[in-house]
């Protein structure tokens, strides 16, 4: 009988550790903005107030607003009201091009900078410009099966995606200038592009939070670089908040760090200087809100749609989310926001997004 009430009485504080270990410890896993892997455990967040958001205070997604939806990219428009989406969004483009006030934000050189971000598939005459944060990896994984390099995205080891010498991806800056001028004049070329903010926040906490893929010089260089210039409290030991990034990105002497970090900026600089959007006439324009509308409407147009297919996307996962935007700017000076704004100006009037209402206030 002692025995028996002795189990009983640890069976009891089990329970009462159990009960008091589920107020600190979730075990919700999220998935990643790429969307083609395993589901990640799920961190915490640290938001632009500096406080820390537990996993189950994270807004869930939800449908935009219709008025943030883009110039006629309503995901309930049949196949041929798709094609006049796509009419809609390169005639905006080339309307915000010729804007003579705009110039400085909308045009860039096609340097070196730009013709490494573009990705060549001879064989079915593909261009594609690389925007990290919008899904670029599936991406990736169809142009590897379309060179031949595996014969279906599920062969595709994860690390061998970003692995430029495994991939068989060749960049556009291999290329002879005379064979860079033929492809850019004559393949079919495209590019995602998402909310400017939103993806800004993708690239905070994917390299600065969870860094998935295990790339330390975030933590390790680039953040403490961050910190030492632009952290108004230096005694604040909480390390690399959202303010301080959003306060070095809309500096206009960012370009100093830029140098210093190389082609990891890739993850946070604008469209334009990524694609050249105003130099590179692109065939297609994809939007990551309507993913699930653009990428069979872009293997169509390519001519590759019976060849490989754009993995399964997550529904919902793709959807603009109004209420994580806002909490993340929420705690961010005006002043902060506006010189954010002016620097990527060029990349919501290019690709129709719509300027967020905590700066019309």
């Amino acid at each position: 009988m002692r025995h028996h009430w002795l189990l009983l009485g640890a069976c009891g504080w089990v329970l009462l550790i159990l009960m008091f270990a589920s107020k600190f410890i979730n075990f919700s896993f999220r998935i990643p903005d790429d969307y083609g892997g395993k589901p990640e455990p799920l961190g915490w967040t640290v938001i632009a107030t500096g406080d820390v958001e537990s996993p189950s205070q994270v807004p869930k997604r939800k449908r935009p607003d219709t008025e943030h939806q883009l110039a006629g990219s309503v995901v309930a428009v049949d196949e041929q009201d798709w094609q006049a989406v796509h009419t809609e969004r390169l005639d905006l483009i080339s309307n915000v091009c010729g804007n003579a006030s705009v110039k400085n934000l909308t045009h860039t050189t096609v340097n070196k900078f730009v013709l490494d971000r573009i990705f060549v598939c001879d064989k079915h005459k593909i261009l594609f410009c690389q925007t990290p944060k919008v899904g670029n990896t599936q991406w990736k994984k169809v142009l590897i099966v379309l060179n031949g390099a595996f014969s279906s995205i599920d062969e595709i080891p994860e690390n061998v995606v970003h692995d430029h010498e495994k991939n068989g991806l060749p960049r556009l800056s291999a290329l002879t200038e005379p064979e860079i001028a033929k492809r850019l004049g004559t393949y079919f070329k495209f590019l995602i592009v998402r909310d400017p903010f939103e993806r800004l926040i993708s690239a905070f906490k994917d390299k600065f939070l969870y860094n998935p893929r295990f790339e330390p010089w975030y933590k390790h260089d680039i953040a403490p670089a961050i910190i030492r210039k632009y952290k108004k409290n230096r005694l604040e030991t909480k390390g690399l908040q959202f303010e301080d990034f959003v306060r070095y990105l809309g500096d206009p002497n960012h370009m100093r760090l830029d140098r210093q970090f190389g082609d990891h900026i890739i993850h946070w600089v604008t469209y334009v200087e990524l694609c050249a959007p105003c130099e590179i006439k692109y065939s297609v324009i994809g939007h990551h809100e309507s993913l699930e509308r653009d990428a069979p409407f872009i293997l169509k147009a390519a001519g590759i749609d019976h060849l490989v297919s754009y993995p399964t996307i997550p529904p919902g996962i793709t959807l603009y989310n109004k209420t994580k935007v806002e909490q993340y700017f929420s705690g961010i000076s005006k002043r902060d926001i506006r010189r954010l704004y002016a620097r990527f100006q060029g990349d919501f009037e290019l690709f129709g997004y719509k300027k967020p209402d905590f700066l019309l206030n």
